[in-house]
């Protein structure tokens, strides 16, 4: 506006505040306005880059399965030298229950789970480790010692395009200062699921609900409940829209873009792609020492201007392709 005094295409923006817990309302929203939300291209700019002066444009997605395993036991807590040994205890039960979840390669054990995952090709393998990829890096900056994960692929595979199982968070029992020899009548534990294209987040929950159970020892109960899913999203990285996002980044930065697939999940994105059924251009700016999702999480100055300069770039080669 600031240039050349009116934007030189016809912009909708659409903001909402509930992607962190599923976006539970956006999807009611889409449909009901979908003939006043109608676009050529749709952007987003919640992706990142693979550092700091290489600018990236994501054309995938893996899906999300949040759950909560929950294991009762006893009917109370009970002082555990006085029942110790004589019943079941949910938090040992529950360990082991998430134990079973992957086997020693890393695999994820859950029958059926890999059923629909598209297997890696050769094109896609040679064009992954062509990337300017830090893994000494990115590993360093996640403060752990070493890679680890699925036997058999790589670190920007593993983050990618297989998908994962993971722990977010466990409690039972005692957990105060000093010690209380108590056996928990209840543990808990948050457990999610990065999805790929073309895992669907409702039959995953269903089959991990039902291997949960099969898993319980006898004295306890299981249940697990499916807090929120989204599903997994891709694009042809070849698409118009996206050479048209490819000439703005090569326009705001030093060095031409990459394409890239990126392992966290915008639960929206297959909203779109079923209210809209449109073209969508995924180019953020966020970088790996952001520190997303943790305390004093920051967005880069570089970041922040290069991305500015990207977005008005965009919406001039937007004009100029026709959109």
């Amino acid at each position: 506006m600031k240039v050349n005094g009116r934007l030189p295409i016809n912009l909708k923006v659409v903001i909402e505040g509930e992607e962190e817990c599923g976006s539970e309302s956006l999807p009611v929203f889409l449909r009901e306005r979908r003939k006043e939300l109608d676009a050529d291209v749709i952007l987003v700019s919640d992706t990142a880059m693979l550092a700091p002066d290489q600018p990236s444009l994501c054309y995938a997605l893996r899906g999300i399965c949040y759950t909560q395993i929950e294991v009762t036991g006893p009917s109370k807590d009970l002082h555990s030298g006085h029942f110790g040994g004589a019943v079941t205890n949910p938090a040992n039960a529950l360990c082991a229950i998430i134990a079973a979840l992957k086997d020693g390669d890393g695999k994820i054990t859950v029958p059926g789970f890999y059923e629909r995952v598209r297997a890696i090709t050769p094109a896609d393998r040679e064009n992954m480790k062509a990337l300017p990829f830090n893994e000494k890096a990115f590993i360093g900056e996640s403060g752990s010692p070493v890679a680890a994960g699925e036997k058999g692929y790589s670190t920007l595979e593993r983050t990618t395009v297989r998908p994962t199982l993971d722990v977010n968070g466990m409690w039972s029992g005692y957990i105060g200062e000093g010690s209380k020899t108590v056996l928990p009548s209840f543990a808990a534990a948050k457990v999610s699921m990065r999805l790929v294209p073309d895992q669907d987040a409702h039959d995953i929950f269903r089959r991990f609900e039902a291997y949960v159970k099969k898993l319980a020892p006898a004295g306890v109960t299981v249940r697990a409940l499916d807090l929120h899913g989204a599903q997994p999203w891709i694009t042809d990285p070849g698409h118009p829209m996206l050479e048209a996002a490819k000439r703005a980044l090569e326009r705001a930065w030093t060095r031409p873009p990459v394409m890239i697939r990126e392992g966290g999940s915008i639960p929206v994105m297959a909203v779109f792609e079923e209210t809209h059924h449109l073209p969508s251009i995924l180019m953020g700016f966020g970088l790996d020492d952001d520190q997303v999702h943790s305390p004093n999480e920051k967005f880069s100055l570089s970041s922040f201007h290069g991305g500015t300069k990207s977005v008005a770039y965009l919406y001039e080669e937007l004009a100029k392709s026709g959109a």
